[in-house]
């Protein structure tokens, strides 16, 4: 029986071994991607992942503040059965920005003025207004 024991410990400290020597480096999931593009070629792309970062433009990953993570993740929720749901906005020739939202359940695009008829695209501009200002110290 000691000898059975003695395999069964090696065994483990192998499967511990080899999980120490992974790292454990588990990368929480990205919540959704939004590009704004638009007036004078003002390009923005944000990427906001759950464990509270958000990369700008594609640069280094900054600190997202709890209320905004909080925001986006509200916003990935919604934004994933806008998805589900195959919303279709038309651009209108008063948009001024478009967006490009990529989330778990796909991709969709809208115009700015689609905001006034869906909560949930007015909550993104600002969320993206906001997120440009701080975290990502950009521009409007």
């Amino acid at each position: 029986m000691t000898r059975r024991l003695r395999l069964v410990a090696a065994g483990l400290a192998a499967v511990v071994v080899c999980l120490v020597g992974c790292g454990l480096d588990v990368q929480a999931a990205d919540l959704f991607q939004v590009t704004r593009s638009g007036a004078g070629g003002q390009r923005l792309t944000l990427l906001v992942n759950d464990g509270g970062t958000i990369s700008c433009d594609g640069g280094k990953r900054k600190a997202l503040p709890d209320p905004q993570l909080l925001q986006a993740r509200d916003l990935a929720t919604s934004l994933n059965a806008d998805v589900k749901s195959k919303l279709r906005f038309p651009v209108n020739a008063r948009s001024v920005f478009s967006y490009k939202v990529k989330v778990q359940n796909g991709t969709f695009s809208f115009p700015d003025t689609a905001a006034s008829t869906r909560k949930e695209l007015s909550r993104l501009e600002l969320f993206v207004l906001q997120a440009a200002a701080s975290p990502c110290r950009l521009g409007p």
